[in-house]
């Protein structure tokens, strides 16, 4: 199957392994660290795709909340209570020993400044320039932006998959690359197909939930699997024999993060794909939040007593609409959730204005309305784990942010 005689159904077959599009595939995961004098560390974790917060931490307090989500309620799995208001998403209840030790905590009602236009590929840029729109910040990262701010500091960026910085620490402030053993890898062919023919056909999103079934090592047919590594090249991918055509997983991103946190690294950054939910959103989340508490535990398990230093915070580019969808997931959002989680945060509670569900109260009539900015939240985390200035935050890191009625988040 050359390039050059691709049809619909082969490039339909082909996409298969990639996924909804490049902007939420999780063969695109990448981790970043970075060296720092302070003693506290800070882990961000970029959820890409556009979590749906309304379902990860499900406002059953909330008298609309019922009748906007009933399809895909109807034979979930109940939530786990965590207020009397909100109820915890039961894919993540291996972290309820953290919530209950005052470890674990959710934003709720959060977005980044980026509004109406929806898109994964804007919507990660402006996440991850910490901006209010691009083109004020340029093309650095509020991490990056960070590292500035200090002197005499050293970096060393990752990539667990993937061949090209995060913009979320992409600047001047010096950066290196480390890969593992991955098992999977895009070339810019690749990633440009992915763009091109990923996000304007329905059928995608199911191949973007056997992609998934992929990376996490389940679920995909026995003729798929034989039939990748014929497949492979003409994706542009590269399939590594040390994995037996698997990724090394979440759980060998996150062990070589922590080792480097229990030495000289302060700030780790990666991201986790796969929360795109616009079919079966039931599978796709249940996927997805499967790997975030992998990672969060495999953190926890790592630092040791060092995680009482710790402060994880991990974001998402936007939510999810209110209401469901005719195929049982939820199209792009915009008011969502955030997760921080750590020793040094101060948890057990969810944080966050709650605006209400009912139609008056959605943004455009169609989406949770934010009241919090993601930047205030992650602003406040910075400032007091590393004693910024919060005049530096608001001023460069991130320009133009007033983040004056920001809780205390951590102890």
């Amino acid at each position: 199957m050359s390039s050059k005689n691709w049809s619909r159904r082969s490039v339909l077959s082909a996409a298969t392994l990639l996924g909804c599009s490049a902007a939420a595939s999780p063969l695109i995961t990448p981790i970043t660290l970075a060296n720092a004098p302070w003693d506290h560390r800070l882990v961000v974790i970029i959820l890409r795709g556009g979590m749906d917060g309304l379902d990860v931490l499900r406002p059953v307090g909330d008298p609309h909340y019922a009748g906007l989500r009933a399809g895909l309620m109807q034979g979930a799995q109940p939530g786990l209570d965590l207020d009397g208001f909100y109820h915890m998403h039961p894919a993540l209840a291996p972290l309820m020993p953290l919530w209950q030790r005052q470890q674990l905590g959710f934003v709720h009602a959060v977005s980044t400044p980026y509004r109406n236009k929806r898109s994964h590929f804007d919507g990660q840029d402006l996440l991850e320039a910490g901006t209010a729109d691009l083109a004020r910040g340029g093309r650095d990262g509020w991490l990056n932006r960070m590292l500035q701010a200090e002197q005499g500091l050293s970096g060393q960026t990752a990539f667990a998959v993937g061949h090209e910085n995060m913009l979320l620490l992409r600047g001047t402030a010096e950066v290196a690359n480390w890969s593992p053993d991955t098992a999977l890898s895009l070339s810019p062919q690749g990633t440009r197909l992915a763009e091109l023919v990923m996000h304007d056909d329905p059928a995608f999103h199911d191949a973007f939930m056997e992609a998934q079934a992929l990376i996490t090592g389940g679920g995909m047919e026995r003729g798929m699997a034989d039939d990748l590594p014929d497949m492979a090249p003409e994706m542009g991918m590269v399939m590594d024999s040390h994995t037996n055509g698997r990724p090394a997983g979440i759980k060998a991103i996150v062990g070589f993060a922590a080792e480097r946190l229990l030495q000289d690294t302060r700030i780790a950054a990666f991201s986790i794909g796969g929360w795109d939910t616009h079919r079966n959103q039931a599978r796709g989340l249940n996927s997805a939040l499967d790997q975030l508490a992998q990672a969060i535990l495999s953190l926890h398990a790592g630092l040791g007593e060092t995680w009482q230093k710790t402060a994880v915070l991990a974001v998402t580019e936007f939510g999810r609409t209110a209401r469901i969808n005719g195929t049982k997931g939820t199209d792009h959002g915009t008011g969502g959730a955030m997760l921080l989680a750590g020793g040094a945060l101060r948890g057990g509670k969810v944080y966050g204005q709650w605006p209400g569900l009912s139609e008056a109260d959605l943004f455009d009539r169609r989406d949770l309305m934010p009241t919090g900015d993601v930047r205030a939240y992650a602003g406040r985390i910075m400032r007091d784990l590393f004693g910024l200035k919060q005049a530096v935050i608001e001023g460069s890191i991130f320009p133009g942010l007033d983040m004056s009625d920001t809780p205390d988040l951590l102890l």
